[in-house]
């Protein structure tokens, strides 16, 4: 077991550089479905060209730049781009609608927002055109909206040209005959505490706030994820979950840039390109979320691909199912690790490591980060609960976020005076020292005084043979408060009834977390990266049970 491990007072852009300096040819970042492929120095050069030319169209240290796309070949040029110059990239999340976008681009005051045409469901040019009017009349770069006062550019991601709009083409153009001089000036005006990156929190509860992250946070939290799974330069890394979120951004992109191995990307999910990537590439390790690994498992093609070159992967972003990780152990050839944090805490605050026992990898969270202290708080007496003791889980560390951009009294409500970051989430430490979450404080279910935690219950249903995935989440009762449902997705060809899954829980689990509702659904609700929205089940349940003629008591 690694001791020792170091953090980096380093900026993205010199982890870049070194890279670039030191294994030029290597390859950074592939695209294996186009046969797309960067090495460090490639992607160097155009990373400084795209700088030059934000520069050129007044982006400057500190500006609020937007990346709302899928994981397109440019997004981390982006990025980069803006590391070098201290510009702060705001990533935008790909399933947004129009109000939310505008929220979004008000709150952060966003000076330059980058996009793609599109999603299946959505036409972000449209929505950008609806957003700001002006921007059809207007020269590029002398944007002047009444209600978006900071935002002077848009920039298409591409080669196509939209009225009043750059494309990436075009600032690749401009960085290249611009004066190197300016460029390397600011370069050296940048620090590595210096905010880089602000992710807006989904928001499920109020608005959504924008998570100010800086180069040490993130670029160290990569490192020490990497090396909790015995990453080198020599490996390649699947990347499928999305940019925009920090398990693309950080868990994997950190890990790449600070370890100088490959990026293998998936621009959006799908479990074939996945499988077939990492058959074609090689790859050493792949990430995703429990339903992404639900999906390649499942695929019919799945036996048809070679994976065995996987070693080592991170299952995260919600809840994971022993079972499942279990399956991808023996079917996917990799020793499954898990991460648990959020956008918070830069992400990870514990992650089980790769040499631990099975049981301690998909049983448990792991323990603590190198540099950072979580402890179990009671959230009533803020006192430390003893092991074994259930209470929300808290982090002090480098790898806490600078705050929420243009709120501190929600920051001040989050960190408390001890330095301490409130996750919101319950759990407790083993007699080992290993972590385990028991569900969200907010997802707890209170029916007649008991407590329950959807987690428990989730555990449960998954080993019922029929099973695909499952999710318990309260309805509302006016005699209990509160009545556990079961969500279930029912394996292709399964069988299955309510009487199946109340049979099972009978005499195993207590009377009381026996689901009163069971619900079979096709999929569940997504955020854009792939996490379920616990919080509008009970909307959707309320609604099925009322059109089974179900009455809710």
């Amino acid at each position: 077991m690694k001791k020792d491990l170091p953090l980096y007072d380093l900026t993205l852009g010199d982890w870049l550089e070194k890279w670039a300096r030191e294994t030029p040819s290597k390859e950074a970042i592939v695209y294996s479905d186009r046969n797309l492929r960067f090495t460090y120095e490639q992607l160097n050069n155009r990373v400084d060209n795209l700088a030059r030319g934000f520069l050129e169209i007044g982006v400057e240290k500190g500006s609020h730049v937007g990346i709302w796309a899928t994981n397109v070949p440019d997004w981390l040029t982006i990025l980069y781009a803006c590391a070098k110059i201290g510009a702060i990239c705001v990533t935008v999340n790909t399933s947004y609608k129009q109000s939310e976008l505008e929220y979004l681009c008000k709150n952060s005051d966003m000076h330059t927002l980058c996009i793609i045409e599109g999603t299946k469901d959505s036409d972000y040019i449209d929505m950008v055109y609806k957003m700001l009017p002006e921007l059809k009349t207007s020269q590029r770069g002398y944007l002047n909206s009444k209600r978006f006062p900071y935002m002077k550019n848009v920039v298409f991601i591409g080669q196509e040209k939209y009225r009043g709009m750059y494309n990436v083409a075009e600032l690749l153009f401009l960085g290249q005959n611009a004066s190197d001089e300016r460029f390397q000036e600011i370069k050296k005006r940048i620090s590595c505490h210096d905010v880089v990156n602000m992710q807006y929190t989904s928001g499920t509860t109020g608005f959504p706030k924008g998570v100010m992250l800086s180069h040490y946070n993130i670029a160290n939290n990569g490192f020490l994820t990497g090396e909790h799974m015995n990453f080198t330069a020599e490996d390649r890394l699947c990347c499928c979950v999305p940019l925009f979120h920090c398990f693309g951004v950080v868990l994997a992109t950190m890990n790449v840039i600070t370890h100088g191995c490959t990026e293998v990307m998936v621009e959006s999910f799908d479990p074939l390109l996945v499988l077939a990537s990492v058959h074609k590439e090689r790859c050493t390790a792949l990430y995703g979320v429990p339903t992404m690994f639900i999906a390649e498992l499942n695929h019919p093609m799945f036996d048809m691909f070679d994976l065995s070159s996987l070693r080592t992967g991170i299952m995260a972003g919600s809840l994971c199912p022993v079972d499942l990780m279990r399956k991808v152990e023996d079917r996917m050839f990799m020793k499954v690790t898990s991460v648990y944090g959020l956008t918070e805490t830069s992400p990870g605050m514990t992650h089980s490591r790769i040499d631990q026992t099975f049981e301690q990898r998909c049983e448990t969270v792991g323990y603590e980060f190198e540099h950072t202290e979580v402890k179990v708080i009671d959230p009533k007496t803020g006192e430390e609960c003893p092991t074994g003791v259930q209470g929300e889980l808290c982090n002090r560390g480098y790898n806490n976020m600078k705050g929420y951009y243009k709120n501190e009294a929600e920051t001040a409500e989050t960190i408390d005076k001890n330095g301490f970051l409130h996750s919101g989430d319950l759990g407790y430490k083993d007699q080992e020292g290993n972590y385990r979450i028991t569900g969200r404080i907010k997802d707890m279910i209170i029916r007649g005084g008991e407590n329950i935690y959807p987690r428990e219950i989730e555990e449960f249903l998954y080993k019922l043979k029929g099973v695909k995935d499952v999710q318990v989440a309260g309805i509302p009762s006016e005699k209990y408060g509160e009545q556990v449902c079961a969500f279930i997705i029912p394996e292709d060809g399964a069988d299955l009834h309510e009487s199946d899954v109340r049979e099972f829980c009978k005499d195993k689990i207590a009377r009381y977390k026996i689901p009163k509702y069971v619900l079979f659904l096709k999929e569940y609700p997504l955020t854009g990266s792939g996490k379920i929205q616990k919080f509008k089940l009970k909307d959707i349940g309320l609604k099925m049970l009322k059109e089974q003629g179900v009455e809710v008591y």
